[in-house]
């Protein structure tokens, strides 16, 4: 039985339906393909190598509707990638008077590079917009709770309390950084135009007097960077795609962590505004806006170092190398945009729950605020004493299950010491919330 029908996102729910599930799908790749195309028979009409009406003529011929992408994609095997044979079919496109100016003096890598430049570029956008909303959510969550006291956990354990408002501040500055990376690389996406051994000379016998003009004409046509050498073997750009997306999908992926842990049963401090269901358990409205970011974090890195393995490319052209980076990186494109798309719903939609925070800043009967207590008692009882005392005091908070507070209270060289006030988790933050004023003036 054959089973028909292109990529739908049947096992990517967490990019299914996305706009960088558009913006990569192979439609998308065909227009970018096309657009590299009719750019560079511009950029050689701006030297005067090509005339003004064969630019025109393919230009006008290069309508993603005019192809077909099956066709192009069973033909392509025949030379290793698409390019060949959509340029066969551009060339029939333009017709005869016209048609020798297509992919005149490129080779296909120039235009499969280019294309893909140009798909991460529009794919970055999305991205960028994504982040910039999960940004401003997560500073709205960031500012709303910056004194709510909550329990500061390191390696599992109740540490010493912190606030919700700075832990929403921390997501930030990650989504922040993120957004930085991704701005960086996208301004600096290059053009691909070198010929067939990155010399660029078919486009001097074309009649190009200063050949060397040609590759940054070519990028003003398609709104990427100049490149300074054509990068056929040097694939800087590659790795800086893969670098910012993993990046990415790593920052989003601790905003993830976190709220799966705190949106476990047993917690319950925060919870998706809209939880998922259940097939077998009707009760459940499971994190899955997490879920799937979680998912996004643990695929990145691996779909990034596929990208980075192909660095180590041998000749003037590889055989091997660069085709081995369009499948991982169309998916690391994927699976960040859509990664940031439910970063984005998961800030927006957020429930924050105080009266749960407070209640388990409790759990420990008092001994959240035990290094606060070990600092404070000192001069009245002296470093070591006041070690001793706390010391046996969390052993019976334990066992007698009775609070950290009723205990110190029952000793007689602490009657005068002020034990609410030292013993309120609530009143141990230190600068948490100074820290979330100075995290959220940055912009």
């Amino acid at each position: 039985m054959e089973y028909g029908g292109g990529d739908a996102g049947l096992l990517g729910p967490g990019w299914s339906g996305s706009a960088a599930a558009s913006a990569t799908a192979d439609g998308a790749w065909l227009r970018a393909l096309l657009d590299a195309e009719a750019a560079l028979a511009r950029a050689q009409a701006t030297l005067g190598t090509v005339p003004a009406e064969a630019a025109a003529a393919v230009t006008e011929a290069a309508d993603p509707g005019r192809f077909d992408v099956g066709a192009l994609a069973e033909r392509g095997r025949a030379g290793g990638n698409p390019v060949i044979p959509l340029v066969a079919d551009l060339t029939r496109a333009v017709g005869t008077e016209y048609g020798p100016y297509v992919h005149r003096g490129a080779t296909s890598q120039d235009i499969m590079d280019t294309a893909t430049m140009l798909v991460a570029a529009r794919t970055l956008d999305l991205v960028l917009a994504d982040l910039g909303h999960a940004e401003r959510a997560l500073a709205q969550l960031a500012a709303e709770h910056r004194d709510t006291a909550m329990p500061g956990r390191t390696l599992t354990q109740h540490a010493v309390p912190t606030t919700f408002g700075l832990k929403a501040a921390g997501w930030r500055s990650l989504v922040l950084d993120a957004r930085d990376r991704v701005t960086r690389v996208r301004e600096s996406l290059p053009a691909q135009l070198g010929g067939a051994a990155g010399t660029l000379a078919a486009f001097g016998t074309y009649g190009a007097n200063h050949a060397e003009q040609l590759p940054a004409a070519y990028a003003r046509e398609l709104g990427l960077a100049a490149p300074l050498l054509p990068w056929h073997t040097l694939r800087t750009p590659i790795a800086d795609l893969a670098g910012c997306l993993a990046f990415t999908a790593g920052a989003l992926g601790k905003l993830a962590a976190d709220v799966l842990t705190l949106s476990r049963t047993e917690i319950g401090e925060v919870s998706e505004g809209s939880g998922g269901g259940s097939s077998a358990m009707p009760h459940k409205a499971n994190p899955v806006r997490a879920t799937l970011i979680a998912a996004a974090a643990r695929r990145a890195p691996q779909l990034a170092a596929l990208l980075y393995g192909s660095m180590a490319a041998e000749d003037e052209r590889p055989a091997g190398a660069w085709h081995a980076e369009w499948e991982p990186l169309r998916d690391l494109l994927r699976t960040v945009g859509g990664a940031a798309r439910d970063a984005a719903e998961l800030a927006a939609g957020l429930r924050v729950h105080p009266e749960a925070m407070r209640r388990h800043l409790g759990l420990t009967g008092g001994l959240i605020v035990s290094e606060r207590l070990s600092a404070a008692l000192a001069p009245v009882l002296g470093r070591a004493r006041a070690k001793e005392l706390l010391t046996e005091l969390a052993r019976r908070t334990r066992t007698e299950h009775r609070t950290l507070r009723e205990l110190l209270s029952e000793e007689s060289d602490l009657k005068d010491v002020e034990l609410d006030s030292l013993t309120d988790p609530a009143r141990y933050t230190g600068s948490a919330g100074e820290l979330t004023d100075r995290a959220l003036e940055r912009r």
